[in-house]
């Protein structure tokens, strides 16, 4: 089996599986490849894991007890819209695939597999992750009269430009992303702030604020509050 600790090794992976015998083979498995693990055996203990951490992937078996595994990939999904998911399943169905890629999933993998070959999709799946989150097409974002260059974290307004800190342009980015839906406030704590306390949240307000002023020029762009719950950035036209 090909060894890449260098490669793996600030990789964490979230699995959930309600086989304990098969969770700790796969836990074994990807810890002898220098993966970081954690493992959980239901759907609900899964949410309440990824919550509190941050990880590269996550591994989940679609028969879940408590909350299954599709319904739990849609709840993460709306939490980070990047983060590779594999499905683990015992079923071939042609309907359960398009199901788990429609969800958001990056790959589905029948059970009963190779460790080889999970590991090699894993690897894949993981790479790709990466390489589109360098080269993500969506870094330039066209707001009214704005424009907001992800990448250099610059909102430029006709011949003006601003430069924006780091969380600035993290929270305007995903603001963009979700383009006229709603965005939880947990979901932009966790991705931004990477916890959902008091602290964080305040401090999310104070960067709404600053962001509903440095697009105050086109009366156009909305930002609202919904009070308790989230946000929805609004680009009339």
């Amino acid at each position: 089996m090909t060894d890449y600790p260098d490669k793996n090794e600030n990789k964490k992976i979230l699995i959930v599986e309600d086989d304990p015998n098969l969770g700790y083979i796969l836990q074994e498995a990807l810890e002898l490849q220098h993966y970081s693990v954690t493992r959980c055996e239901n759907g609900e203990e899964g949410y309440q894991t990824f919550m509190e951490s941050k990880f590269s992937l996550c591994l989940i078996d679609v028969m879940l007890p408590v909350k299954d595994g599709f319904t739990l990939a849609k709840e993460i999904r709306q939490i980070d819209l990047d983060i590779p998911i594999i499905f683990l399943t015992a079923k071939s169905l042609k309907a359960d695939r398009i199901e788990g890629f429609k969800i958001g999933g990056d790959d589905y993998i029948t059970k009963p597999f190779s460790m080889e070959e999970l590991l090699l999709r894993i690897q894949a799946v993981v790479k790709r992750a990466g390489y589109q989150h360098s080269d993500d097409a969506r870094q330039q974002f066209t707001l009214g009269d704005y424009v907001f260059d992800y990448e250099q974290s610059l909102l430029a307004f006709k011949d003006q430009n601003r430069k924006l800190t780091h969380k600035e342009s993290e929270l305007l980015r995903l603001l963009c992303l979700h383009g006229n839906q709603f965005l939880d406030r947990k979901v932009a704590l966790r991705h931004i702030w990477e916890d959902d306390s008091f602290f964080s949240a305040r401090s999310m307000d104070v960067y709404i604020t600053k962001l509903r002023k440095y697009l105050k020029h086109d009366q156009r762009i909305e930002i609202k509050n919904f009070h308790g719950k989230g946000f929805k950035m609004i680009v009339h036209q």
